[in-house]
């Protein structure tokens, strides 16, 4: 898996993103599992690239709640 860009992420809808979001955890969550049981996982910067890319998701999704809050403000 490569590193998620900005660009590509910020022209994701909220619920493509939230998706991405979940598969992403899911990966991470099988790589995490592996290393715990004792095996060496087969690419050790993958779990390094999926934590990256879980928070760059979340960094959008937050900038766009941020953008929305503004918005509302008199």
């Amino acid at each position: 898996m490569t590193l998620l860009r900005m660009k590509e992420l910020r022209e994701l809808s909220d619920d493509d993103l939230r998706r991405k979001i979940a598969d992403v955890e899911n990966d991470l969550l099988r790589e995490r599992g592996v290393a715990a049981m004792g095996g060496a996982p087969p690419s050790p910067g993958r779990m390094r690239a999926l934590r990256t890319n879980v928070a760059r998701a979340l960094t959008v999704l937050n900038e766009r709640s941020h953008l929305v809050r503004e918005a509302r403000r008199p």
